[in-house]
């Protein structure tokens, strides 16, 4: 939560500070050829120790059909834990390799969900300084009931506009590149993004960016835009 700011769209493996907690909530609205949705995330990180964080996320769906009725609703739960495995930290940098866990659950009369639990192991990795931050992961994704497994990955880069300063007040710009590999159907989904963060303090930012498809052989999704904040409670 300093002036170099977490990517909007990936994962960082930058951990909160030691017993430290946060809310991260967001908006997120995709187009679709046929159908829109809106999600508002709300994830719950809190760290154990230095080196182990664990969470929830729990998102709000409304799928708007048209001239249909729409579908709202709770989307799966996802509980998840973060690993750091390794870390060189030098003046003004740091070089950080996390493993996270991540496993979504149906539950309820859930109508908006995806129907089916799924796992997922990520490595995440990140050289982070002040004048820039690198960011990247690759992850497998487990989908069971007979389902196509994934594989993840992402690339990010951040670059603050503004000089350092202490209380942290930044704009950060993103450009990220992500996406996932359909084994057995071997459908590629690859995204671009570019965002904006502005950081007001060391413990609150707000953020915005938009996600389009490069890459989309089966999916017909347009783009999906993001806006939301972050709070770090303590």
């Amino acid at each position: 939560m300093f002036a170099q700011g977490p990517p909007i769209f990936t994962d960082s493996p930058i951990l909160l500070g030691l017993d430290g907690g946060g809310i991260r909530t967001f908006g997120k609205y995709s187009s679709k050829e046929k159908r829109s949705t809106f999600i508002q995330v709300v994830a719950v990180p809190y760290n154990l120790t230095s080196d182990l964080q664990i969470g929830i996320v729990q998102p709000f769906v409304i799928q708007f059909s048209g001239k249909k009725k729409n579908n709202i609703g709770l989307g799966n739960i996802t509980f998840f834990v973060k690993h750091l495995v390794y870390k060189f930290d030098g003046i003004g940098k740091t070089f950080r390799n996390v493993l996270k866990f991540k496993q979504s659950i149906t539950y309820g009369s859930n109508n908006v969900g995806a129907g089916f639990n799924v796992s997922h192991l990520e490595f995440v990795t990140g050289y982070i300084t002040t004048k820039f931050g690198l960011y990247s992961s690759v992850g497998y994704v487990y989908v069971p009931d007979g389902l196509p497994d994934k594989l993840s990955y992402s690339l990010s880069f951040g670059y603050p506009l503004l000089p350092q300063k202490y209380p942290p007040y930044q704009i950060n710009l993103f450009g990220e590149f992500t996406g996932e590999h359909t084994f057995t159907l071997k459908n590629e989904l690859i995204f671009i993004s570019t965002g904006i963060q502005f950081i007001t303090a060391s413990t609150f930012l707000i953020e915005t960016g938009l996600q389009i498809p490069l890459i989309n052989k089966i999916n017909t999704l347009k783009y999906t835009a993001l806006l939301g904040i972050r709070y770090l409670i303590f």
